[in-house]
């Protein structure tokens, strides 16, 4: 339980509770301490000028002599609250507020007491002795109850403070460590194979951030399971359908249905040739996604790459009376490019383009300037491609055309290719289509400095 966050959120808060209260408590006592010591010292210095002057003001109204003095010795000691004893010059007790000491009785406390003269002669009358008791002190009495009620409250109050806040803690930590403990249940099931956890948490705090997070991570992960296992069953279709021909013709040979002949073998390299055509592109693509393949750059004519592009697809072009046009301008800058790399590119596109065009379309190669930046785009006039699959031409292995049709299908890992070679420039590639009118794709590469 120690481990929790809950609990750990809880202690903490208690901790900060109780030093907060702790210090409070402490400053307050401290400054009440100094406040009544304060008092208790006015208190003093009150009692050590007046009762002398009372007693004194006695002494010259009886004519020089003592004759009286315990009412007023009494009523003095009622109003200062403390213990008066008067004692004579001989240590004689002249008069005592508490009634303790006899009249006449021999005095001789450890403390001394104050000297009882005239403000006009230093002659010694008596001794007083004050004994102060902040109890009974009048002036004193009140403030120090009032400290010690003060001191009650706050301990009481901050007892009860830290019982409610220790409560509102544990119900706040358990609440703010709820969706943190469904997102690690979430996660372990995430982590034994069920991609299809999600957490439903609608907060705009950092847990709520953390929530989407994880629910577009589990997306993700979702999503790379779903092209992991395409991808497994889309290379073990692809892979097929040339072994399922060669053992064909293999089997046929054998069995002198077909004659080992230029034409046999022929088709026979025609599939071996494709096969080795597809392990290369998954192998291209593996280390591209990887980062492991390295790019040889070069300032290049990108012009003089395009026409070179198009030249090589004119028979294809011809044989399918499809109108091929270039519009490259004549300031098109160097670029900064692996010349092959970009070449396939170039080699992906127009194979895609030609392949869905139909007889009597157009296509249209086209290069512009854009800052630092040259567009390059791929134009065709042909079927077009659905809104719906637009946003998944890029994935490998995907096609448009369900019935994977190898004449117009390809192997599905041409667009995945260009997408790749086109970002390891730091370019960019995009599509636009629309169905029955044809398709348009652009990328860009950057220009030589």
């Amino acid at each position: 339980m120690i481990h929790k966050l809950w609990f750990r959120l809880s202690i903490t808060f208690a901790v900060i509770i109780v030093v907060t209260v702790g210090t409070i408590y402490f400053f307050v006592s401290q400054r009440l301490a100094v406040e009544v010591e304060y008092y208790e010292q006015i208190s003093a210095q009150y009692r050590s000028d007046q009762i002398p002057n009372r007693l004194r003001a006695h002494y010259l109204s009886q004519s020089l002599n003592w004759e009286g003095v315990q009412s007023v010795v009494e009523e003095t000691a009622s109003i200062s609250g403390a213990h008066i004893i008067l004692v004579a010059v001989n240590g004689t007790v002249i008069a005592d507020s508490q009634r303790e000491l006899s009249v006449g009785q021999y005095y001789n406390p450890d403390s001394p007491g104050s000297n009882l003269t005239m403000p006009w002669s230093t002659e010694l009358l008596a001794k007083v002795y004050i004994i102060s008791d902040p109890e009974a002190d009048p002036y004193v009495a009140p403030f120090r109850r009032l400290s010690a009620s003060i001191n009650r409250f706050l301990l009481l109050g901050g007892a009860v403070a830290i019982v409610i806040a220790l409560i509102l803690t544990f119900v706040l930590s358990r609440r703010l460590s709820s969706p943190i403990g469904v997102l690690a249940n979430a996660a372990r099931r995430l982590g034994r194979g069920d991609l299809s956890q999600r957490v439903q948490f609608q907060g705009k705090g950092e847990v709520g951030v953390l929530a989407q997070a994880f629910n577009s991570m589990a997306a993700d992960l979702e999503h790379a399971e779903q092209l992991r296992r395409n991808l497994v069953a889309d290379v073990a279709h692809e892979l097929r359908t040339p072994l399922s021909n060669i053992q064909g013709y293999l089997e046929a040979i054998r069995d002198r249905v077909m004659k080992p002949n230029a034409a046999t073998i022929r088709s026979l390299n025609e599939e071996t040739a494709l096969l080795s055509r597809l392990v290369d592109e998954l192998q291209e693509l593996s280390l591209a996604e990887a980062g492991e393949l390295k790019l040889i750059y070069h300032a290049e004519d990108i012009a003089k790459l395009i026409k070179q592009a198009v030249n090589s697809w004119q028979p294809h072009v011809a044989a399918k009376e499809i109108s091929l046009s270039l519009n490259l301008p004549d300031n098109l800058p160097l670029v900064n490019i692996d010349r092959q790399r970009v070449n396939e590119v170039l080699y992906n596109l127009l194979e895609n383009a030609v392949v869905h065009t139909h007889s009597g379309g157009t296509i249209n190669v086209a290069a512009t300037r854009q800052g630092d930046w040259v567009e390059i785009s791929v134009s065709d006039t042909g079927e077009g491609i659905p809104a719906e699959d637009l946003s998944n031409i890029f994935e490998r292995f995907y096609r448009v055309d369900r019935s994977r049709a190898r004449a117009t299908g390809g192997s599905g890992l041409g667009l995945t290719i260009a997408k790749r070679w086109v970002e390891a420039h730091g370019g960019e590639i995009t599509a636009k289509s629309e169905l029955g009118k044809g398709s348009s794709f652009s990328f860009t590469l950057p220009s030589a400095k």
